[in-house]
């Protein structure tokens, strides 16, 4: 799936990335991560209570280039976090796209830079519901998960906020691991 000129999700590119599955995924699912292509904007040193601001103006920033066509989006909004997320730590926010960008994209004072997905073994489940539940959901899934975390976290945000019930949102979560 793509979002078009319009920002309105197409069909003309067919996502066949494990990470990004039409169905949710089953309670802790093996999955082997690709190098995905992806446009991110990267944070260093936050907190939770940092997140509002910066997906704000990350989300908005990535969004105009989809608009402008300068990106073409493949998947959902993600959100990796490197190190600890109840603690700190450093966060990339952004999209799967067609192709990364070559060198990054200034928009004022945010910056579009290329990235991937780490390729590798990793353990997946979907979390249906508010964003609140998130923790226990991570909980469930780093318990069940048979490997060693690599110190990311990815959120894989399917369900679209402003127009998905809060009790209807599905977000993936991605523990990728060291076999």
């Amino acid at each position: 799936m793509s979002l078009d000129g319009d920002g309105e999700r197409g069909e003309d590119v067919i996502m066949t990335d494990p990470a990004f599955p039409a169905a949710a995924f089953a309670p802790a699912e093996r999955i082997t991560l690709q190098a995905t292509p992806l446009a991110v904007i990267r944070e260093e040193g936050l907190r939770v209570a940092d997140l509002g601001a910066v997906f704000d103006r990350g989300y908005t920033a990535i969004g105009g280039l989809f608009q402008s066509g300068e990106l073409v989006p493949t998947g959902p909004a993600l959100a990796i976090y490197h190190g600890d997320p109840m603690g700190e730590f450093d966060l990339e926010l952004g999209f799967p796209v067609t192709v990364a960008p070559a060198a990054p994209i200034v928009r004022g004072d945010v910056v579009v830079r290329a990235s991937q997905l780490p390729a590798g073994p990793a353990f997946a489940t979907t979390h249906i519901g508010p964003y609140d539940g998130l923790g226990a959901a991570w909980g469930e899934l780093a318990g069940a998960a048979d490997g060693t975390p690599t110190g990311v976290w990815i959120e894989s945000y399917v369900g679209e906020p402003g127009s998905t019930a809060p009790e209807e949102l599905r977000t993936d979560l991605i523990l990728p691991v060291r076999d």
